[in-house]
């Protein structure tokens, strides 16, 4: 049965560990290629929370919003493993982070959409939240957004919250997604550089026979939590 704990990798079944050991061995080699150090110049920016946090969070909030609680019925969708690491202007891995998403579902409906419950799936948890590990990294299992009326964008809402620091929103968004550039929240984010260090690929898992996608998303904050030192 799910509880209201993170799942942490050691703990994912075993093909969940692997394709998680295989996202630490890539970021490995990008950090070697020097791109990353590049990366470090200029932090993640922070984008407004939106409208749809919710007000009062679900019994179930682990970091595998297909499954809620201890359901057999997964949620309707294109599944994606979204990992990352969170890090300091230093580079440096911020650890005992609490890291939260939430998203719409396959219907374009979120989980505080009140006015549209009745086109969600119960069967998607639409909220999840994750510790960050010692090397700062997270990891959920949740569905590739898709956008909904009002947003031209689909996108997924990130809150980070830490010891000692202001909590701090952002929103992923999907590489080559059409409708980017036509999203308001998108347009006002920055100049190039910025809107492509919130932009990732939702990149196909090889030999996943379900379909599932990988998206993995750094980022990078210029606070730093007092329990770090």
């Amino acid at each position: 049965m799910k509880t209201d704990l993170m799942i942490p990798p050691e703990r994912l079944p075993a093909s969940r560990r692997g394709f998680l050991r295989q996202l630490g061995f890539g970021a490995a080699l990008f950090t070697v290629r020097g791109a990353f150090a590049e990366e470090l110049s200029r932090r993640t920016p922070s984008v407004e929370e939106g409208p749809f946090y919710p007000p009062k969070l679900p019994l179930d909030t682990d970091n595998d919003l297909i499954i809620v609680n201890d359901s057999i019925t997964p949620a309707i969708g294109e599944i994606t493993h979204l990992s990352g690491r969170l890090l300091d202007a230093k580079g440096d891995p911020i650890r005992n982070a609490t890291v939260e998403i939430w998203s719409t579902d396959h219907n374009g409906v979120y989980l505080a959409d009140s006015g549209n419950q009745a086109r969600y799936d119960s069967h998607f948890q639409g909220f999840g939240r994750f510790l960050t590990s010692s090397t700062g990294e997270y990891y959920f299992r949740t569905l590739k957004p898709v956008r909904y009326p009002g947003r031209q964008a689909p996108h997924v809402h990130f809150k980070v919250k830490m010891k000692g620091c202001p909590q701090w929103t952002t929103q992923l968004f999907i590489e080559g997604e059409p409708g980017n550039d036509r999203d308001g929240v998108f347009g006002e984010i920055g100049d190039a550089q910025a809107q492509a260090s919130v932009t990732v690929d939702f990149a196909p898992v090889k030999d996943s026979r379900i379909g599932e996608l990988a998206a993995r998303f750094d980022i990078v904050l210029g606070l730093t939590p007092v329990d770090q030192h």
